[in-house]
């Protein structure tokens, strides 16, 4: 385990989905870190540094070696670190877990977020459909488990931590019915259940402020119509 602050820092800002991810992967594991805020109006030379190709955050830092992309990151921190172990030892398992992990990126976050944040109506309803496809595969998927991996969070809860937090906030402001018991009555269950988990719970952001930044930028988008 990490004991020197400085040997485990990350670039983040607050409130980003991605960002949790990590976060989460790190509070699992018991790892120390510093968190450095990031400006991304006004990157950072650190950040700019340590993620050239993308410029984005998260970065995570080990002993000055730096990964971005969130799930690299929590991959990293899994085989790193080897206590609570995130991806499954099964070969099968592991490759399952790496295949929703990619399909709720690839199919859930961007249709999700362009359901909101998209002024053309065409547009919008084109990526509504495709978050509720995405999601029902996901509720096909959970079935009756506990988590996806089984009993214990893994990293398609992790991945998934947008659909449990982000998505209702969104929709909630932008009047929509994307993500709700009635349609998706397992995977709510399971979004109640990750939500919950007391380790989840310390690291996701606090909900308002976040919900009156969403709503801020969702207006200014709608008054610009």
């Amino acid at each position: 385990m990490a004991t020197n602050q400085e040997e485990v820092q990350l670039l983040g800002v607050v409130g980003s989905p991605f960002v949790c991810r990590v976060q989460i992967a790190l509070k699992l594991k018991g790892v120390e870190y510093k968190f450095l805020e990031e400006n991304l109006a006004n990157k950072s030379d650190l950040l700019l540094k340590y993620n050239p190709v993308h410029k984005k955050v998260p970065v995570f830092v080990h002993n000055e070696k730096p990964i971005a992309e969130s799930l690299v990151i929590v991959e990293y921190i899994d085989q790193t670190w080897n206590n609570n172990p995130i991806l499954p030892s099964d070969p099968y398992q592991r490759a399952l877990a790496r295949f929703w992990s990619k399909f709720i990126d690839d199919k859930v976050v961007g249709a999700a977020s362009k359901s909101v944040f998209t002024v053309d109506e065409k547009e919008r309803e084109k990526n509504v459909q495709e978050t509720l496809e995405g999601l029902q595969f996901l509720e096909n998927e959970i079935k009756e488990k506990k988590f996806f991996g089984g009993e214990e969070i893994g990293l398609a809860d992790i991945a998934g931590s947008f659909v449990a937090f982000w998505i209702p906030i969104v929709q909630e402001i932008a009047g929509l019915q994307l993500f709700t018991s009635e349609k998706f009555p397992n995977l709510y269950k399971w979004s109640q259940e990750f939500i919950n988990h007391p380790v989840v719970k310390e690291v996701l952001p606090p909900r308002e402020p976040l919900f009156t930044f969403f709503k801020a930028r969702y207006e200014t988008l709608t008054a610009s119509k």
